[in-house]
Protein backbone atom coordinates (compact mmCIF):
# COMPACT_ATOMS: atom_id res chain seq x y z
CA UNK A 1 0.00 0.00 0.00
CA UNK A 2 1.29 3.20 -1.12
CA UNK A 3 2.62 5.33 2.25
CA UNK A 4 1.81 9.11 1.29
CA UNK A 5 4.75 11.85 2.06
CA UNK A 6 4.46 14.33 4.55
CA UNK A 7 4.74 17.87 4.01
CA UNK A 8 5.47 21.00 5.66
CA UNK A 9 2.06 22.85 6.54
CA UNK A 10 2.95 25.81 4.76
CA UNK A 11 3.92 24.37 1.30
CA UNK A 12 0.97 21.70 1.84
CA UNK A 13 -2.09 23.80 3.60
CA UNK A 14 -1.84 26.77 1.86
CA UNK A 15 0.06 25.67 -1.48
CA UNK A 16 3.50 27.20 -1.41
CA UNK A 17 5.36 24.78 -3.38
CA UNK A 18 8.46 26.14 -5.21
CA UNK A 19 9.20 23.91 -7.89
CA UNK A 20 7.29 22.51 -11.66
CA UNK A 21 7.73 19.07 -12.72
CA UNK A 22 9.17 19.46 -15.94
CA UNK A 23 7.46 17.69 -18.97
CA UNK A 24 9.10 15.56 -22.09
CA UNK A 25 7.03 17.05 -25.42
CA UNK A 26 4.10 14.43 -26.28
CA UNK A 27 0.97 14.91 -28.45
CA UNK A 28 -0.52 14.90 -24.92
CA UNK A 29 2.04 16.63 -22.99
CA UNK A 30 0.81 16.24 -19.40
CA UNK A 31 0.62 12.59 -19.39
CA UNK A 32 4.44 12.11 -19.72
CA UNK A 33 6.76 13.08 -16.66
CA UNK A 34 10.53 13.58 -16.04
CA UNK A 35 10.79 13.37 -12.32
CA UNK A 36 14.43 14.09 -12.64
CA UNK A 37 13.76 17.96 -14.06
CA UNK A 38 12.94 20.36 -11.37
CA UNK A 39 13.19 24.00 -11.99
CA UNK A 40 12.82 26.69 -8.56
CA UNK A 41 9.62 28.88 -9.42
CA UNK A 42 12.01 32.23 -9.08
CA UNK A 43 14.19 30.74 -12.36
CA UNK A 44 10.90 29.32 -14.33
CA UNK A 45 8.34 31.35 -16.14
CA UNK A 46 10.23 33.29 -18.69
CA UNK A 47 8.96 31.51 -22.06
CA UNK A 48 6.14 30.35 -23.66
CA UNK A 49 7.10 26.86 -22.95
CA UNK A 50 7.65 27.50 -19.15
CA UNK A 51 3.88 28.53 -19.36
CA UNK A 52 2.95 25.50 -21.39
CA UNK A 53 4.94 22.86 -18.97
CA UNK A 54 3.28 24.49 -15.75
CA UNK A 55 0.03 24.17 -17.19
CA UNK A 56 1.16 20.13 -17.91
CA UNK A 57 1.95 20.05 -14.22
CA UNK A 58 -1.23 21.58 -12.77
CA UNK A 59 -2.92 18.93 -15.17
CA UNK A 60 -0.90 15.53 -14.14
CA UNK A 61 -1.22 16.68 -10.14
CA UNK A 62 -4.99 15.46 -10.56
CA UNK A 63 -4.27 11.81 -11.15
CA UNK A 64 -1.69 11.51 -7.87
CA UNK A 65 -2.49 9.80 -5.42
CA UNK A 66 -4.51 12.34 -3.30
CA UNK A 67 -6.87 13.63 -5.92
CA UNK A 68 -7.73 10.05 -7.19
CA UNK A 69 -7.00 6.85 -4.62
CA UNK A 70 -7.29 6.27 -0.76
CA UNK A 71 -8.09 10.45 -0.03
CA UNK A 72 -11.22 10.79 -2.40
CA UNK A 73 -12.59 7.19 -1.88
CA UNK A 74 -12.48 7.97 2.12
CA UNK A 75 -14.18 11.75 2.06
CA UNK A 76 -15.89 11.57 -1.43
CA UNK A 77 -17.50 8.03 -1.58
CA UNK A 78 -16.98 6.09 1.68
CA UNK A 79 -19.99 7.90 3.51
CA UNK A 80 -22.48 7.34 0.59
CA UNK A 81 -24.99 3.84 0.79
CA UNK A 82 -23.53 2.63 -2.60
CA UNK A 83 -20.44 1.30 -1.42
CA UNK A 84 -18.99 -0.65 1.49
CA UNK A 85 -14.99 -0.96 2.05
CA UNK A 86 -13.90 -3.87 0.25
CA UNK A 87 -10.58 -6.41 0.07
CA UNK A 88 -10.49 -8.14 3.29
CA UNK A 89 -11.86 -7.08 6.59
CA UNK A 90 -8.06 -6.46 8.05
CA UNK A 91 -6.79 -4.23 5.36
CA UNK A 92 -7.62 -0.10 5.61
CA UNK A 93 -10.00 -0.36 8.29
CA UNK A 94 -10.45 3.28 8.54
CA UNK A 95 -12.98 3.02 5.73
CA UNK A 96 -15.52 1.53 8.27
CA UNK A 97 -14.94 4.88 10.13
CA UNK A 98 -15.96 6.98 7.23
CA UNK A 99 -18.54 4.89 6.67
CA UNK A 100 -20.03 4.59 10.19
CA UNK A 101 -19.26 8.35 10.59
CA UNK A 102 -17.03 7.40 13.29
CA UNK A 103 -14.00 9.36 11.42
CA UNK A 104 -11.77 11.64 13.79
CA UNK A 105 -10.10 14.67 13.42
CA UNK A 106 -6.95 12.66 13.55
CA UNK A 107 -7.34 10.34 9.99
CA UNK A 108 -4.39 11.15 7.86
CA UNK A 109 -6.64 10.38 4.75
CA UNK A 110 -8.49 13.83 5.94
CA UNK A 111 -4.71 15.06 5.81
CA UNK A 112 -4.22 13.80 2.37
CA UNK A 113 -7.52 15.01 0.45
CA UNK A 114 -6.78 18.18 2.37
CA UNK A 115 -3.21 18.34 0.46
CA UNK A 116 -4.18 17.17 -2.67
CA UNK A 117 -6.58 19.87 -3.67
CA UNK A 118 -4.26 22.81 -1.73
CA UNK A 119 -1.55 21.16 -4.21
CA UNK A 120 -4.04 21.46 -6.98
CA UNK A 121 -4.81 25.54 -6.09
CA UNK A 122 -1.21 25.98 -5.76
CA UNK A 123 -0.74 24.93 -9.46
CA UNK A 124 -3.36 27.23 -10.46
CA UNK A 125 -2.17 30.28 -8.57
CA UNK A 126 1.60 29.66 -9.54
CA UNK A 127 0.01 29.83 -13.42
CA UNK A 128 -2.22 32.99 -12.39
CA UNK A 129 0.56 35.30 -10.66
CA UNK A 130 3.24 34.62 -13.03
CA UNK A 131 2.07 33.79 -16.50
CA UNK A 132 0.49 36.99 -17.00
CA UNK A 133 4.14 38.49 -17.16
CA UNK A 134 5.34 36.80 -19.71
CA UNK A 135 5.57 37.20 -23.29
CA UNK A 136 4.14 34.80 -25.62
CA UNK A 137 0.77 34.41 -27.62
CA UNK A 138 -1.83 36.52 -26.04
CA UNK A 139 -4.48 34.25 -27.03
CA UNK A 140 -2.73 31.09 -25.49
CA UNK A 141 -1.97 33.42 -22.52
CA UNK A 142 -5.55 33.90 -21.62
CA UNK A 143 -6.81 30.17 -22.33
CA UNK A 144 -4.03 28.86 -19.97
CA UNK A 145 -5.43 31.21 -17.37
CA UNK A 146 -8.90 30.57 -18.37
CA UNK A 147 -7.72 26.81 -17.36
CA UNK A 148 -6.14 27.55 -13.96
CA UNK A 149 -9.38 29.08 -12.83
CA UNK A 150 -11.31 26.30 -13.60
CA UNK A 151 -8.80 23.56 -12.08
CA UNK A 152 -8.62 26.25 -8.79
CA UNK A 153 -12.20 26.46 -8.93
CA UNK A 154 -12.88 22.48 -9.16
CA UNK A 155 -10.72 21.62 -6.27
CA UNK A 156 -12.39 24.40 -3.83
CA UNK A 157 -15.50 22.88 -4.88
CA UNK A 158 -14.56 19.35 -3.37
CA UNK A 159 -12.96 21.25 -0.59
CA UNK A 160 -16.05 23.53 0.47
CA UNK A 161 -18.61 20.28 0.34
CA UNK A 162 -15.90 18.25 1.92
CA UNK A 163 -15.16 20.49 4.63
CA UNK A 164 -17.35 23.80 4.61
CA UNK A 165 -15.54 26.70 5.63
CA UNK A 166 -11.60 26.39 4.25
CA UNK A 167 -8.87 28.91 3.88
CA UNK A 168 -9.49 30.68 0.73
CA UNK A 169 -5.82 31.62 -1.18
CA UNK A 170 -6.00 33.20 -4.29
CA UNK A 171 -2.81 34.69 -4.60
CA UNK A 172 0.74 33.69 -3.58
CA UNK A 173 1.55 34.74 -0.55
CA UNK A 174 4.24 38.46 -0.26
CA UNK A 175 5.75 36.58 2.55
CA UNK A 176 5.69 34.42 6.19
CA UNK A 177 3.07 36.39 7.17
CA UNK A 178 0.86 35.18 5.09
CA UNK A 179 1.50 31.37 5.40
CA UNK A 180 -1.18 30.32 7.67
CA UNK A 181 -4.47 31.74 6.88
CA UNK A 182 -7.99 31.24 8.69
CA UNK A 183 -11.02 29.62 7.70
CA UNK A 184 -13.06 31.60 5.03
CA UNK A 185 -16.79 31.62 5.62
CA UNK A 186 -18.09 28.69 3.01
CA UNK A 187 -20.43 31.69 1.12
CA UNK A 188 -17.24 33.67 0.32
CA UNK A 189 -15.70 29.94 -0.83
CA UNK A 190 -18.74 29.31 -2.96
CA UNK A 191 -18.80 33.07 -4.55
CA UNK A 192 -14.92 32.90 -5.38
CA UNK A 193 -15.67 29.49 -7.13
CA UNK A 194 -18.35 31.01 -9.34
CA UNK A 195 -16.02 33.85 -10.52
CA UNK A 196 -13.42 31.52 -11.45
CA UNK A 197 -15.91 29.63 -13.17
CA UNK A 198 -17.53 32.44 -15.33
CA UNK A 199 -13.98 33.45 -16.34
CA UNK A 200 -13.00 30.56 -17.37
CA UNK A 201 -16.41 29.86 -19.35
CA UNK A 202 -16.03 33.57 -21.05
CA UNK A 203 -12.40 32.53 -22.62
CA UNK A 204 -12.02 29.03 -22.86
CA UNK A 205 -12.77 27.30 -26.21
CA UNK A 206 -15.78 24.52 -27.02
CA UNK A 207 -13.22 21.95 -27.83
CA UNK A 208 -9.78 21.37 -28.39
CA UNK A 209 -7.54 19.79 -31.34
CA UNK A 210 -6.32 16.40 -30.82
CA UNK A 211 -2.71 17.54 -29.18
CA UNK A 212 -5.15 19.47 -26.44
CA UNK A 213 -7.49 16.54 -25.84
CA UNK A 214 -8.36 16.31 -21.90
CA UNK A 215 -7.74 20.24 -21.24
CA UNK A 216 -10.60 21.64 -19.25
CA UNK A 217 -13.15 23.34 -21.90
CA UNK A 218 -16.45 25.82 -22.00
CA UNK A 219 -18.63 23.03 -21.50
CA UNK A 220 -16.52 22.07 -18.51
CA UNK A 221 -16.24 25.28 -17.15
CA UNK A 222 -20.34 25.81 -17.08
CA UNK A 223 -20.85 21.81 -16.13
CA UNK A 224 -19.43 22.47 -13.17
CA UNK A 225 -20.71 25.87 -12.61
CA UNK A 226 -23.99 24.10 -13.10
CA UNK A 227 -23.09 21.70 -10.40
CA UNK A 228 -22.20 24.60 -7.86
CA UNK A 229 -25.46 25.92 -8.73
CA UNK A 230 -27.14 22.83 -7.81
CA UNK A 231 -25.48 23.53 -4.70
CA UNK A 232 -26.59 26.38 -3.74
CA UNK A 233 -30.25 25.87 -5.01
CA UNK A 234 -29.79 28.50 -7.45
CA UNK A 235 -31.91 26.73 -10.11
CA UNK A 236 -32.30 29.51 -12.61
CA UNK A 237 -28.55 29.37 -12.61
CA UNK A 238 -28.43 25.46 -13.09
CA UNK A 239 -31.10 25.71 -16.19
CA UNK A 240 -28.93 28.33 -17.87
CA UNK A 241 -25.87 26.53 -17.77
CA UNK A 242 -26.96 23.53 -18.67
CA UNK A 243 -29.06 24.59 -21.42
CA UNK A 244 -25.85 26.29 -22.60
CA UNK A 245 -23.97 22.76 -22.62
CA UNK A 246 -26.68 21.16 -23.83
CA UNK A 247 -26.14 23.11 -27.13
CA UNK A 248 -22.93 22.78 -27.67
CA UNK A 249 -22.83 19.18 -29.31
CA UNK A 250 -22.30 16.60 -26.65
CA UNK A 251 -24.29 13.75 -26.43
CA UNK A 252 -24.62 10.40 -24.34
CA UNK A 253 -22.45 7.22 -25.68
CA UNK A 254 -24.63 4.43 -26.92
CA UNK A 255 -22.98 1.42 -25.04
CA UNK A 256 -22.98 2.70 -20.90
CA UNK A 257 -20.85 0.01 -20.29
CA UNK A 258 -18.37 0.62 -23.31
CA UNK A 259 -18.68 4.26 -22.14
CA UNK A 260 -15.91 3.27 -19.06
CA UNK A 261 -13.66 1.49 -21.30
CA UNK A 262 -10.57 2.91 -21.98
CA UNK A 263 -10.91 2.24 -25.57
CA UNK A 264 -13.50 5.19 -25.34
CA UNK A 265 -12.02 7.75 -23.39
CA UNK A 266 -12.98 11.31 -24.06
CA UNK A 267 -16.01 10.36 -25.80
CA UNK A 268 -18.74 12.58 -26.66
CA UNK A 269 -20.43 12.05 -23.77
CA UNK A 270 -17.09 13.41 -22.11
CA UNK A 271 -17.53 17.19 -20.50
CA UNK A 272 -13.86 16.40 -18.52
CA UNK A 273 -11.78 13.43 -17.51
CA UNK A 274 -8.51 13.32 -15.62
CA UNK A 275 -6.42 12.07 -17.95
CA UNK A 276 -4.15 8.90 -17.23
CA UNK A 277 -2.34 6.96 -19.28
CA UNK A 278 0.32 3.84 -19.54
CA UNK A 279 3.19 5.50 -21.06
CA UNK A 280 5.93 2.48 -22.56
CA UNK A 281 9.00 2.55 -20.33
CA UNK A 282 8.12 5.10 -18.01
CA UNK A 283 5.99 3.25 -14.84
CA UNK A 284 6.38 6.30 -12.53
CA UNK A 285 4.55 8.74 -15.08
CA UNK A 286 1.79 6.37 -15.32
CA UNK A 287 1.22 6.51 -12.01
CA UNK A 288 -2.39 6.47 -11.69
CA UNK A 289 -4.34 4.42 -9.22
CA UNK A 290 -7.56 4.69 -9.26
CA UNK A 291 -8.42 1.53 -10.74
CA UNK A 292 -5.75 -0.18 -9.15
CA UNK A 293 -7.90 0.11 -5.45
CA UNK A 294 -10.28 -0.46 -6.57
CA UNK A 295 -10.10 -3.23 -9.02
CA UNK A 296 -10.88 -7.15 -8.82
CA UNK A 297 -8.79 -8.62 -5.93
CA UNK A 298 -6.98 -11.46 -6.41
CA UNK A 299 -6.32 -11.79 -10.25
CA UNK A 300 -3.72 -10.85 -12.19
CA UNK A 301 -4.76 -7.64 -13.31
CA UNK A 302 -7.25 -6.62 -11.04
CA UNK A 303 -6.37 -4.45 -8.22
CA UNK A 304 -6.83 -4.46 -4.19
CA UNK A 305 -10.45 -4.60 -4.38
CA UNK A 306 -11.48 -1.11 -2.49
CA UNK A 307 -14.56 0.93 -2.21
CA UNK A 308 -17.00 -2.19 -3.71
CA UNK A 309 -21.13 -1.78 -4.72
CA UNK A 310 -23.32 -2.45 -1.56
CA UNK A 311 -26.24 -4.72 -1.61
CA UNK A 312 -28.19 -1.37 -1.28
CA UNK A 313 -26.89 -0.41 -5.07
CA UNK A 314 -27.53 -3.68 -6.44
CA UNK A 315 -31.25 -3.27 -5.21
CA UNK A 316 -31.89 0.15 -6.27
CA UNK A 317 -32.12 -0.94 -10.03
CA UNK A 318 -35.40 -1.50 -11.62
CA UNK A 319 -35.77 -4.99 -12.78
CA UNK A 320 -33.53 -5.13 -15.76
CA UNK A 321 -31.79 -2.17 -15.77
CA UNK A 322 -28.65 -2.72 -17.79
CA UNK A 323 -26.91 -0.14 -15.86
CA UNK A 324 -26.65 -2.85 -13.20
CA UNK A 325 -24.96 -4.64 -14.57
CA UNK A 326 -22.68 -2.27 -16.26
CA UNK A 327 -21.84 -0.84 -12.94
CA UNK A 328 -21.24 -3.57 -10.60
CA UNK A 329 -18.64 -6.82 -11.32
CA UNK A 330 -20.12 -9.67 -9.95
CA UNK A 331 -18.00 -12.63 -8.40
CA UNK A 332 -18.19 -15.72 -10.85
CA UNK A 333 -19.23 -13.72 -13.57
CA UNK A 334 -17.96 -13.04 -17.12
CA UNK A 335 -17.55 -9.33 -18.00
CA UNK A 336 -18.34 -7.78 -21.31
CA UNK A 337 -14.51 -8.30 -22.31
CA UNK A 338 -14.45 -11.99 -22.08
CA UNK A 339 -12.33 -12.15 -17.84
CA UNK A 340 -13.60 -14.91 -15.98
CA UNK A 341 -14.24 -13.22 -12.25
CA UNK A 342 -13.54 -16.02 -9.23
CA UNK A 343 -16.44 -17.43 -7.81
CA UNK A 344 -14.74 -16.85 -4.56
CA UNK A 345 -13.27 -14.19 -3.25
CA UNK A 346 -13.23 -11.50 -0.37
CA UNK A 347 -15.73 -9.31 -2.10
CA UNK A 348 -19.10 -10.31 -3.92
CA UNK A 349 -18.95 -7.31 -5.91
CA UNK A 350 -16.41 -4.88 -7.30
CA UNK A 351 -16.42 -1.71 -9.22
CA UNK A 352 -16.99 -1.88 -12.83
CA UNK A 353 -16.95 1.94 -14.10
CA UNK A 354 -12.86 1.60 -12.83
CA UNK A 355 -12.43 -1.60 -14.20
CA UNK A 356 -9.86 -2.32 -16.61
CA UNK A 357 -9.39 -5.39 -18.79
CA UNK A 358 -7.18 -8.10 -17.39
CA UNK A 359 -5.46 -8.22 -20.81
CA UNK A 360 -3.98 -4.46 -20.69
CA UNK A 361 -2.44 -5.26 -17.54
CA UNK A 362 1.79 -4.64 -17.90
CA UNK A 363 4.29 -5.73 -15.49
CA UNK A 364 6.01 -3.52 -13.99
CA UNK A 365 2.74 -0.87 -14.19
CA UNK A 366 -0.12 -0.04 -11.64
CA UNK A 367 -2.89 -2.44 -12.62
CA UNK A 368 -5.70 -0.16 -14.71
CA UNK A 369 -3.20 2.65 -14.85
CA UNK A 370 -4.86 3.80 -18.76
CA UNK A 371 -7.93 4.21 -17.17
CA UNK A 372 -9.24 7.57 -16.98
CA UNK A 373 -11.42 9.34 -13.95
CA UNK A 374 -14.41 10.66 -15.43
CA UNK A 375 -15.46 13.93 -13.79
CA UNK A 376 -18.31 15.12 -15.48
CA UNK A 377 -20.57 14.04 -18.16
CA UNK A 378 -23.36 14.73 -20.21
CA UNK A 379 -25.68 12.83 -18.25
CA UNK A 380 -25.31 14.25 -15.24
CA UNK A 381 -25.73 17.43 -17.03
CA UNK A 382 -28.85 16.16 -18.25
CA UNK A 383 -30.13 15.04 -14.68
CA UNK A 384 -29.63 18.46 -13.45
CA UNK A 385 -31.29 20.31 -16.28
CA UNK A 386 -34.35 17.94 -15.01
CA UNK A 387 -33.91 18.98 -11.51
CA UNK A 388 -33.95 22.50 -12.15
CA UNK A 389 -36.63 22.55 -14.37
CA UNK A 390 -38.65 20.44 -11.48
CA UNK A 391 -37.27 22.79 -8.79
CA UNK A 392 -38.50 25.92 -10.71
CA UNK A 393 -42.03 24.41 -11.29
CA UNK A 394 -41.64 23.44 -14.93
CA UNK A 395 -42.26 19.72 -14.60
CA UNK A 396 -43.12 18.95 -18.19
CA UNK A 397 -39.78 20.20 -19.36
CA UNK A 398 -38.01 17.71 -16.44
CA UNK A 399 -39.51 14.94 -18.17
CA UNK A 400 -37.34 15.65 -21.36
CA UNK A 401 -34.20 15.21 -20.00
CA UNK A 402 -34.65 12.80 -17.98
CA UNK A 403 -36.51 10.47 -20.78
CA UNK A 404 -33.24 10.84 -23.11
CA UNK A 405 -30.83 9.49 -19.80
CA UNK A 406 -33.24 6.36 -19.67
CA UNK A 407 -34.06 5.85 -23.05
CA UNK A 408 -30.07 5.62 -23.80
CA UNK A 409 -30.35 2.67 -20.74
CA UNK A 410 -33.26 1.32 -22.22
CA UNK A 411 -32.04 1.28 -26.26
CA UNK A 412 -30.41 -2.10 -27.24
CA UNK A 413 -30.68 -3.86 -24.01
CA UNK A 414 -34.08 -5.24 -24.64
CA UNK A 415 -34.80 -3.63 -21.11
CA UNK A 416 -38.09 -2.71 -19.78
CA UNK A 417 -37.78 0.57 -17.96
CA UNK A 418 -40.93 2.11 -18.40
CA UNK A 419 -40.88 6.30 -19.62
CA UNK A 420 -41.65 8.29 -16.40
CA UNK A 421 -45.12 10.68 -17.21
CA UNK A 422 -45.68 11.94 -13.57
CA UNK A 423 -45.69 16.00 -13.38
CA UNK A 424 -46.13 15.79 -9.79
CA UNK A 425 -43.58 17.64 -8.59
CA UNK A 426 -43.08 16.20 -4.92
CA UNK A 427 -42.94 12.50 -7.20
CA UNK A 428 -40.65 13.48 -10.11
CA UNK A 429 -37.89 14.66 -7.73
CA UNK A 430 -37.93 11.77 -6.36
CA UNK A 431 -37.38 9.87 -9.58
CA UNK A 432 -34.91 12.65 -10.36
CA UNK A 433 -32.88 11.83 -6.89
CA UNK A 434 -33.14 8.12 -7.71
CA UNK A 435 -31.70 8.23 -11.64
CA UNK A 436 -29.39 10.51 -10.23
CA UNK A 437 -28.31 7.28 -7.96
CA UNK A 438 -28.84 4.53 -10.69
CA UNK A 439 -26.72 6.54 -12.93
CA UNK A 440 -24.24 8.19 -11.39
CA UNK A 441 -23.75 5.59 -9.42
CA UNK A 442 -19.62 4.53 -8.11
CA UNK A 443 -19.35 8.15 -9.45
CA UNK A 444 -18.25 9.54 -6.19
CA UNK A 445 -21.95 11.39 -6.30
CA UNK A 446 -23.71 9.78 -4.15
CA UNK A 447 -22.67 11.07 -0.89
CA UNK A 448 -22.80 14.51 -1.19
CA UNK A 449 -25.86 14.68 -3.62
CA UNK A 450 -28.06 12.94 -0.65
CA UNK A 451 -26.66 15.89 1.49
CA UNK A 452 -27.13 18.78 -0.56
CA UNK A 453 -31.16 17.32 -1.41
CA UNK A 454 -31.39 17.64 2.47
CA UNK A 455 -31.99 13.90 3.13
CA UNK A 456 -28.74 12.80 5.81
CA UNK A 457 -30.43 11.86 8.29
CA UNK A 458 -33.52 9.45 6.55
CA UNK A 459 -30.39 7.75 4.24
CA UNK A 460 -27.12 7.59 6.51
CA UNK A 461 -28.80 8.13 10.11
CA UNK A 462 -29.24 4.28 10.51
CA UNK A 463 -24.94 4.04 10.19
CA UNK A 464 -24.65 6.96 12.42
CA UNK A 465 -25.11 10.30 10.28
CA UNK A 466 -26.15 13.42 12.50
CA UNK A 467 -27.72 16.25 11.48
CA UNK A 468 -25.38 19.09 12.12
CA UNK A 469 -22.22 17.76 12.47
CA UNK A 470 -21.77 15.15 9.57
CA UNK A 471 -22.57 17.68 6.58
CA UNK A 472 -18.82 18.10 6.23
CA UNK A 473 -15.93 15.80 7.89
CA UNK A 474 -13.66 17.22 10.36
CA UNK A 475 -11.22 19.23 9.13
CA UNK A 476 -7.51 17.67 9.48
CA UNK A 477 -6.18 17.84 13.06
CA UNK A 478 -2.78 17.82 11.57
CA UNK A 479 -3.59 20.53 9.83
CA UNK A 480 -4.93 22.47 13.16
CA UNK A 481 -1.72 21.88 14.41
CA UNK A 482 0.18 23.08 12.47
CA UNK A 483 -1.49 26.67 11.35
CA UNK A 484 -0.18 28.22 14.65
CA UNK A 485 -4.07 28.60 16.07
CA UNK A 486 -5.25 29.46 12.92
CA UNK A 487 -7.43 26.88 11.69
CA UNK A 488 -10.58 26.20 14.04
CA UNK A 489 -12.15 22.76 13.50
CA UNK A 490 -15.83 21.87 12.58
CA UNK A 491 -18.69 21.37 14.78
CA UNK A 492 -19.07 17.97 16.78
CA UNK A 493 -15.60 16.62 16.09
Amino acid sequence: MKNSTKYMHKAIALGLIASFISFQSCKKSFLNVDPAQNTAATLFFKTQDDATKAVSAMYANLREWNNIAFAPIAVESMGSDDVEKGSTASDATFFNDYHNFTITSGDAQLGGFWKGQYQNINFANQILTNVPGITMDETLKARYLAEAKFIRAYSYFRLVRAFGDVPLRLTLPKDASEYNLPRTAKEQVWAAIETDLTDAANVLPQTYSSADVGHATKGAALALHAKVAMYLKKWSDVLSYTNQVMGFGYSLYPDYEQLFRTTHKNNQESVFEIQCSLIPNNPDASNSQYSQVQGVRGVTGGGWGFNVPSPELAAAYETGDPRRDATIIFRGETTPEGDKIPATGDNPMYNQKSYVPFSMYVSGFNEGCQQNKIVLRYADVLLMNAEANNELGSSAAALIPLEQVRARARAGNNAILPKITTTDQAALRTAIYNERRVELAMEFERYFDVIRQGRGTAVFGSRGWKAGKNEVWPVPQNEIDLSGGALTQNPGY
